[in-house]
């Protein structure tokens, strides 16, 4: 499928700066009941991009987002790209081994982390490419009251003492900070640009930085709202996918930028709270693994819900069964919702699906079709020869969702990303599936659970 309608030709901040501007008054996102308009969001990200300029951040450079979902995540992640800046996003309960790694690889020269992991991170110090931390936490961004009220009563919210690093400041110091003085000039930087690097076991297991330009984020993004109906003007998407992964970073955070949405913002949820959010904010999209919508519907605060608002469900991230899903769209029927789940596939070497169920259809067992831009093909794991339709292969994607390439790791990048015989760059997934007739995708299981024996692929799933 292609495009009707044109697809921004710019950065992810240039996205944000276009919907600011069109719509400067729609909510861009509400973190603990506060809502801030699209151009209150953007004098904070422009305001930000400077206090990294200060720091030295500019075109190029890497910095490591090791947050998670709050506004200091997202106005972090726009104020790079609004300096040609790379973000680095990395789990906030990850092994310090994996935090080292991540920060050397990348080169980052400055960091993002969260006070309650900050035992986690390692001294500026000890690496030399990093010069600052920023240490935060949920607490510096709330309205006034609940912030004074969350530092007093959880230690969650308390900072630690960072005072052995030399390098560490807390976010309201760093916030504190003049600017007057610095240069407020900032780069052209297109669509073809680095934006992120997230980390994977891809498809081999090791861990690899896939980078992601903001063409990716736009193609993807565009492409799931036109296969998806997805509108703005009013509408809100449930943040609660974490933005270290690229289903959440791209889907729950640019999306809603690139359709004008509200981005409801949740660091941390349990199924009650996430229940009762839903109603009590009346959020209309959301995007989840097969797993949240099975314990959703068991949450009692649901039992008599009224979940009309609700007007689309995204399923992705692991496999869902027949079973399990006809459950969950049978219970948002009864309770009044007529949007049932819409699986879908993707990798984080494509950022994040690229293939979707179509509003109004339904597959049973499929992840539904290409997004717009985008094309599947199904080949033999060995040869690499196309196979027959609805017969098993290795699932390949094509298009401008794809990665750049692995951060510093060539051999990776040649095993993932190959030309074949039609002249195009085919990502190979490493995952097993189908394409039948009508051009319907089916996904089986990861290649390395396939057992050979006697010749023959035999599949355990």
């Amino acid at each position: 499928m292609d495009f009707d309608e044109p697809v921004p030709k710019e950065s992810i901040y240039g996205v944000l700066r276009s919907t600011a501007s069109k719509h400067p008054d729609n909510i861009a996102y509400e973190y603990f009941e506060k809502e801030y308009s699209y151009a209150e969001f953007l004098r904070q990200v422009d305001d930000f991009s400077l206090h990294l300029k200060k720091r030295g951040v500019g075109f190029g450079d890497s910095i490591v987002i090791c947050l998670p979902n709050c506004p200091q995540a997202i106005i972090a992640f726009y104020a790079a790209s609004r300096l040609g800046a790379v973000s680095v996003m990395v789990h906030p309960m990850s092994p310090k081994t994996d935090i080292e790694y991540s920060i050397r690889d990348s080169g980052a020269k400055l960091a993002l982390a969260i006070n309650k992991f900050y035992g986690n991170f390692p001294s500026t110090e000890d690496i030399d490419c990093i010069d600052t931390v920023i240490v935060t936490t949920p607490a510096d961004c709330m309205p006034f009251f609940k912030r004074t009220g969350a530092k007093l009563a959880s230690k969650d919210c308390r900072m630690p003492d960072i005072s052995g690093d030399s390098g560490a400041i807390t976010w309201s110091r760093f916030m504190s900070e003049s600017i007057t003085d610095v240069d407020q000039s900032v780069p052209e930087v297109s669509e073809d640009a680095p934006a992120v690097i997230l980390y994977t076991g891809g498809t081999t297991g090791f861990n690899k930085g896939a980078i992601i330009s903001s063409r990716s984020f736009n193609r993807t993004a565009e492409g799931m709202i036109h296969l998806s109906g997805i509108f703005g003007e009013g509408n809100t998407m449930l943040a609660e996918l974490p933005m270290f992964h690229g289903f959440g970073l791209c889907t729950c955070v640019h999306l809603p930028v690139c359709a004008g949405l509200k981005c409801l913002l949740m660091p941390t949820f349990t199924m009650e709270s996430l229940a009762k959010t839903i109603v009590r904010r009346k959020v209309n999209f959301i995007a989840g693994v097969p797993t949240l919508y099975e314990k959703l519907i068991e949450e009692e605060s649901l039992a008599n819900a009224d979940l009309s608002h609700i007007k689309g469900l995204f399923c992705g991230g692991d496999t869902i069964s027949v079973e399990s899903k006809t459950k969950v769209n049978a219970f948002l029927k009864s309770h009044g919702c007529d949007a049932g789940l819409r699986i879908g596939f993707g990798c984080t070497e494509c950022l994040t699906a690229t293939s979707i169920m179509p509003k109004g259809m339904d597959v049973d067992g499929s992840v539904g079709v290409p997004i717009p831009g985008h094309e599947f093909s199904i080949r033999d794991p060995e040869t690499g020869a196309l196979m027959p339709a609805g017969e098993n292969g290795e699932i390949c994607i094509a298009g401008p969702a794809l990665m750049e390439r692995y951060l510093n790791n060539d051999e990776e990048t040649r095993n993932a990303l190959r030309i074949h015989e039609d002249g195009k760059t085919w990502l190979h997934t490493g995952d097993m599936g189908r394409m039948d007739e009508n051009g319907f995708i089916y996904f089986v299981q990861r290649i390395k659970r396939i057992i050979v024996t006697s010749g023959y692929n035999v599949f355990p799933s």
